[in-house]
């Protein structure tokens, strides 16, 4: 007589059971957490199944929207417009922008990006009085689609754009222009059916077999070796993803462009994070009343405020050079050089100070050095803006050193990191002449990205120091090459420790842009 029993694995049985519980099928997500599954085993055996004819798999490809946590805090406190708008109300419905921005606490750029929407909001009348705005509110606005939009994310967790109508679609574009408020990422969802030939098999008598997907050492000394049945394996099987440990993404790179270095023939070099004014601006003849050097700008330290100048022959040097240019043939700025202003300590603005102190040390040629560190700046933190961020510093000193070397250094620096599309533009800084900026070209964002500024140091520089060649010098900030390297839209995530961000970079960053 023909065996007319089935035979199947116990999570197969499980499996086709809890979809015919289910009214036929169910979303295999759901099915994986009741039958207390991992995904991928439960997607596997369906697979199996679905090659049997006793179930579907039906695929379909959502975008799932989330809010970061900028979404968040506006969800849950309003949007910075909307709280301008309820301040200005406060007030008696007028206010113009200073009044405006000290209720706010916010800086320059935060007050223009909050007027920019209330005036798209229409949610004020702006007059001009006497050389200032003054912004007009007669009543508090009705809450906008964005704003219940976000809320509407908020209460669920996350939700699918294929779900939302037209009305919150049009929102989401608002949303989406913030950056920073939302992120939507592609999830694929699989719908396991039961067919009309699984349904029946359950009606049957089905024999419960055993499976073995590994041979131990306790199957081989008992013999059961024999009772059991191998599983066959299938290479195109689904399988766990695995987290093996790796390197950021930030050390892959940072190890990358210091090996290009050393493969030049450049010797790694560093110094303080915490500099005199001196180091930082004055021996670069950046003039002490120079914008860069505010608060606005710089970090300084409150305690202690101040640090001993130990190098007094330079000190005086550079005095000089700024007073009335010394010997460099330059006039200098012209004023009266402050060397109490010289010692404020500060956070350091730029990796520079590295490449001048130890021009200061080694002013004799052939020399070549690169620093790759961390320097702070008092900027607004946003999708393309640190605090805290990290700089790309070198030197050349050399006799034969030319504008031409620096060029040819330059391009093949960058080729070897994947940029093929590289210009040089004239540029301006108080410390370099001539001076060059460096753009790479983006296919994905198509348009250039500035990345370099480059020159020559002027001799109201080197002269100082000792230095009596031509230096080569060139500062570019990490984060800009990272976000092209990496394709990335918003620096925060660099440093944002997304666990799902980090699990799917690869190990090795690919380098064709």
């Amino acid at each position: 007589m023909p065996d007319d029993k089935i035979r199947l694995t116990q999570l197969e049985f499980e499996l086709l059971r809890l979809l015919k519980e289910r009214g036929g099928g169910c979303e295999l997500r759901i099915i994986a957490g009741e039958l207390k599954k991992s995904y991928v085993e439960i997607l596997r055996v369906a697979q199996e199944l679905a090659g049997k004819g006793f179930l579907e798999i039906e695929s379909s490809t959502q975008k799932i929207i989330r809010l970061l946590p900028a979404g968040l805090k506006a969800a849950d406190e309003g949007l910075p417009e909307r709280i301008a708008v309820e301040k200005i109300h406060s007030l008696g419905g007028s206010a113009d922008l200073t009044s405006l921005q000290n209720l706010l606490s916010v800086n320059q750029d935060d007050l223009k990006i909050i007027l920019g929407w209330l005036r798209a909001k229409n949610w004020v009348k702006v007059v001009k009085k006497n050389s200032s705005l003054i912004l007009y509110v007669e009543r508090i606005p009705e809450k906008s689609a964005d704003e219940v939009l976000l809320k509407y994310i908020r209460e669920r967790g996350e939700v699918s754009y294929e779900q939302l109508n037209s009305e919150f679609r049009k929102a989401l574009e608002e949303l989406k222009r913030r950056r920073e408020f939302v992120e939507i990422t592609p999830v694929t969802y699989r719908y396991l059916k039961i067919t009309k030939l699984g349904a029946e098999t359950l009606l049957k008598e089905v024999e419960i077999k055993r499976e073995v997907t590994q041979l131990t050492p306790e199957l081989i000394k008992s013999g059961g070796w024999r009772q059991v049945t191998f599983k066959k394996f299938d290479l195109e099987s689904p399988v766990s993803k695995v987290y093996p440990g790796k390197l950021h993404p930030i050390t892959l790179l940072i190890d990358e462009i210091r090996e290009i270095f050393l493969e030049f023939g450049f010797e790694e070099i560093e110094s303080p994070l915490v500099e005199n004014t001196f180091w930082n601006f004055d021996v670069l003849f950046v003039p002490q009343d120079h914008p860069a050097r505010d608060a606005w700008d710089t970090f300084y330290l409150k305690k202690p405020g101040r640090g001993v100048l130990k190098d007094d022959e330079i000190v005086a040097k550079v005095k000089a050079v700024h007073e009335n240019g010394w010997v460099t043939g330059s006039k200098g700025w012209g004023y009266t050089w402050n060397q109490s202003e010289a010692e404020k300590l500060i956070l350091r603005t730029h990796t520079t100070a590295a490449t001048i102190r130890y021009a200061a040390k080694h002013p004799e040629p052939p020399r070549k050095v690169f620093c790759i560190d961390r320097v702070y700046r008092n900027e607004r933190t946003d999708y393309r803006h640190l605090a805290e961020f990290m700089q790309i510093e070198g030197i050349i000193i050399d006799e034969n050193a030319s504008l031409r070397e620096l060029f040819g250094f330059l391009q093949e620096f960058y080729k070897r990191l994947g940029f093929n599309k590289i210009r040089f533009r004239p540029g301006y800084f108080p410390f370099t002449e001539p001076s060059i900026e460096v753009d790479l070209y983006s296919d994905k964002l198509n348009q250039w990205i500035e990345m370099v500024g480059a020159g020559v140091f002027r001799p109201e520089v080197t002269a100082p120091l000792g230095v009596k060649t031509p230096v080569l010098a060139w500062g570019m900030g990490f984060e800009r090459l990272a976000m092209l390297r990496l394709e990335l839209t918003d620096v925060r995530v660099l440093y944002r420790n997304d666990i799902n961000w980090l699990r799917s970079m690869p190990s090795i960053i690919k380098k064709e842009i």
